[in-house]
């Protein structure tokens, strides 16, 4: 070798060594870019979908990482991120460090409307995903089995369809809580691809209120730490197995509203488990802790053979005739009538009480026990816990509305009873008023109500009749007004028995007569009358047409500020003249689409093009103030919505300047003052 070469080789050597070493040292391209810039890449262009998010617009380089909205970090060693003081707050370098790990994300009601990416599953350090109450639609990707720290997902609420893929129980060994209520996922619900897997962990199932079908996913039993399973609202058939019973560790059970059939497993007589686990399957499921009894395959016993005919009269007769009757039997007529002032209801009963029980309130005293049972009516319409018939009187006394309860779907006769006559004391004129209560012996529960032929405000906004109103911002703001008076009234509890939610708010339950007095009917029945599984019902009606709160997704009981955020959508179907659900908006509910106006700076589009017609100055005749009070009543968050009352009171502060006071006078009649008179 040259002498030189000699002299020059230790040096090229340490070179080559150090080269070698810095090669070794530095990362990988994929790992080089981290959980920041794979979440500004991959996961923020997913989750937001084709508009602008206002919770993921924080998440960009001008923005400190400890600022952005819903995201929790960690170190390299597993030490979460320390964002509670001012420093880090406004550390803009944090967001170039690509060794802070992604640790949870929790983004609940944010208006998202994209979604879910397969990268999801590719954060290593990602334990808790909460983005329930969204929008997000499209498939679960199998990559999200992958995520290698993942125990906590929600993804309730949301618009996911598809089937449940299979790799979702590779998380088997840390998941502990799985959500995914509420959504449009199909087909059977997978079994893991291991036959030993028992995720020990998994302590709360919810796959509730979405399409699955199949039988019952009987490994689900081989679970051993479950605790709360909900299968409820599903198109599940077969049979229930015995199994079911035998899993001593879960504490609540929801299979209601399925297709299930046969006999339930003697393991349930006497459980822990109520009828409500099993209510609204097939006619065929039967046994302990159902009323159903089963039948022996060695013959029926007198009474079974009794209730059956009884059970096949009582349908022939709604199905033949669409009429309510019983035998009518003599009844006592010496009931006290009391003072209609008072609003004290009184009773009457067949003797005996063989044909049950009449309670009337004020303005019911005219009512019998007779007319109520032997009315002939017609159906106006089916909801999901009752029948509507439009019940016309004998000898010419007037028509009523008379709401059949479904069986099954109301509390017990003890907790009932009580219940109707707090939400038969309500009187107002912003309410269809109930007017008597009927039990029967057999357990049939009437809602007995005022017939009112007007429409509803759907029916105005929406139905396409051809002698429809014009709609005028005046004429919509007195609804807007009349609605909220009544939701006030029922919320300070003026009549007495304290504060009541609505629960049900939504422009089909407004009435509104041709002076444009709009009158809420159908208030209190989901907090007070229905058992929870038939109450839930309601309520995934209520999301599916975009009336549901977001925190309802957790809470499944209603609240008075669950009502003002119905209010908000109402107000905001008034002002747009749009149907509130993400499906005929394109996927966008009505919140989203005011936001998206403001950001574009749009925001006069948005009106219907009747409300604004007239309106010279939307700022001057209160439409720009009432499109602000419905965005509040619709806030994400329930405490920072407006109570009712404060609603009411931003509403008489902004009536339109060109319409005359008589138009909003609460007691209108039906006199030429009270009149309104538009083009």
């Amino acid at each position: 070798m040259h002498p030189t070469a000699r002299a020059i080789a230790p040096h090229y050597l340490l070179l080559l060594f150090a080269s070698f070493f810095l090669l070794l040292r530095s990362p990988s391209p994929v790992a080089a870019a981290g959980d920041v810039a794979l979440l500004l890449d991959r996961l923020k262009p997913a989750l937001q979908g084709a508009a602008p998010n206002a919770e993921l617009a924080t998440w960009n380089a001008s923005t400190p990482l400890c600022l952005w909205r819903g995201l929790r970090w960690s170190t390299p060693a597993g030490q979460p991120l320390r964002c509670d003081t001012v420093a880090a707050r406004a550390n803009l370098s944090l967001a170039r460090d690509a060794t802070l790990l992604l640790s949870s994300i929790r983004l609940p009601a944010a208006a998202l409307a994209g979604r879910l990416p397969p990268e999801l599953g590719a954060f290593p350090s990602l334990e808790s995903v909460y983005l329930a109450a969204n929008s997000l639609s499209g498939a679960i990707p199998l990559e999200l089995g992958n995520a290698p720290a993942l125990s906590e997902l929600d993804l309730a609420g949301n618009a996911l369809s598809g089937a449940l893929p299979p790799s979702i129980w590779n998380l088997c060994d840390r998941l502990a809580e799985l959500r995914l209520h509420g959504n449009a996922l199909t087909g059977a619900i997978p079994a893991p691809a291991g036959p030993n897997d028992t995720c020990d962990g998994l302590h709360l199932l919810d796959l509730g209120a979405n399409r699955f079908s199949g039988s019952f996913p009987a490994f689900l039993t081989g679970f051993r730490g479950l605790q709360h399973l909900d299968l409820g609202g599903n198109h599940l058939s077969g049979d229930i197995p015995e199994s079911v019973a035998a899993m001593r560790g879960l504490q609540m059970l929801n299979l209601s509203y399925n297709n299930f059939s046969g006999q339930l497993p003697p393991g349930f007589a006497g459980s822990r488990f109520t009828a409500e686990s099993f209510l609204g399957n097939s006619p065929a499921l039967c046994g302990p802790p159902l009323q159903q009894p089963c039948v022996s395959p060695s013959g029926l016993s007198s009474g079974s053979v009794a209730g059956m005919v009884i059970g096949l009269m009582a349908g022939a007769v709604v199905v033949a005739s669409v009429s309510i009757g019983w035998a009518q039997a003599r009844w006592r007529r010496n009931r006290v009538r009391r003072a209609a002032e008072e609003g004290v209801e009184t009773e009457e009963g067949g003797e005996g009480d063989s044909e049950g029980k009449l309670v009337v309130f004020q303005g019911g005293e005219h009512l019998t026990l007779g007319e109520v049972l032997n009315a002939t009516g017609q159906v106006v319409e089916k909801a999901s816990y009752c029948t509507v018939y439009k019940a016309k009187l004998a000898d010419g006394g007037g028509n009523i509305e008379l709401r059949l309860l479904r069986e099954g779907s109301c509390k017990d006769a003890a907790s009932c009873g009580p219940a109707v006559r707090r939400i038969g004391r309500a009187r107002h004129e912003n309410l269809v008023p109930l007017r008597a209560f009927y039990q029967g012996r057999r357990g049939e529960k009437l809602l007995v109500y005022d017939y009112f032929p007007h429409r509803t405000l759907h029916d105005l906004l929406h139905g396409g009749l051809e002698s429809r109103p014009v709609l005028t911002w005046p004429r919509r703001h007195k609804i807007a007004l009349g609605a909220a008076r009544g939701l006030a009234y029922l919320h300070e509890g003026r009549h007495g028995d304290g504060p009541v939610v609505h629960g049900n708010v939504r422009s089909s339950n407004v009435l509104v007569d041709e002076y444009f007095v709009a009158r809420v009917a159908e208030y209190a029945v989901v907090g007070r009358l229905l058992v929870p599984s038939a109450a839930e019902a309601v309520l995934s009606a209520a999301k599916a047409d975009g009336y549901r709160a977001p925190e309802l997704q957790t809470m499944k009981r209603c609240a008075p500020r669950t009502d003002v955020y119905a209010f908000g959508i109402l107000l905001l179907e008034l002002l747009m003249g749009k149907k509130p659900s993400s499906a005929a908006n394109g996927g966008d509910d009505l919140p989203s689409l005011v936001k998206a106006a403001v950001l574009e700076e749009t925001t006069t589009e948005v009106f219907d093009p009747e409300v604004a017609k007239g309106v010279r100055n939307p700022a001057e005749e209160g439409l720009v103030q009432a499109l602000k009070l419905a965005m509040g009543c619709c806030a994400p968050v329930a405490a920072a919505r407006p109570s009712m009352p404060e609603v009411v009171r931003q509403l008489e502060e902004n009536r339109p300047k060109s319409s005359r006071s008589a138009l909003y006078s609460p007691a209108e009649t039906r006199s030429d003052a009270g009149t309104p008179q538009y083009s």
